[in-house]
């Protein structure tokens, strides 16, 4: 079965994180797509939670991955899309409820606060959660404003 294709993008807080998740990623399987940033000089955000936004709010990504300093930043950005749900997640269960209870499609992450090994973690289980529709399906439709 053909994993799905992932963006990724960070800001300089979030790069050495991003190389590390792309590099697990790619190894199990998954077609990452990095927006970058390339390296750890100092750049805006915005320019790297647009691009990875804008990708899942056309479909071209199943789903995405942002990072930067305190994870706020990208989420706040990333969820200015229309058909993206960002959440920003700091530990494994922040993770697995955000995809459960509110169908997300994006995970942010916050570089300074969490562990590379921990953030992977939270990636891996981000990925491999189910939405549990139900009562929560109902709620996610009235998150829209459009």
């Amino acid at each position: 079965m053909e994993k799905a294709v992932v963006f990724i993008g960070s800001d300089h807080a979030g790069f050495e994180y991003k190389e590390g998740i792309k590099q697990m990623l790619l190894q199990e399987g998954y077609k990452v797509e990095d927006v970058g940033t390339h390296s750890a000089d100092s750049v805006d955000y915005p320019d790297y939670a647009h691009p990875v936004a804008q990708a899942v709010d056309e479909g071209k990504a199943q789903w995405g991955i942002l990072i930067c300093g305190s994870g706020n930043g990208v989420c706040m950005t990333a969820n200015k899309h229309a058909k993206v749900r960002a959440a920003l997640c700091w530990n494994e269960e922040t993770a697995r409820l955000a995809r459960q209870h509110n169908d997300a499609n994006v995970i942010c992450l916050p570089a300074r606060f969490v562990s590379l090994e921990e953030a992977q973690a939270m990636v891996k289980i981000f990925l491999s959660t189910d939405f549990e529709g139900g009562r929560h399906e109902r709620r996610v439709q009235k998150i829209a404003c459009a």
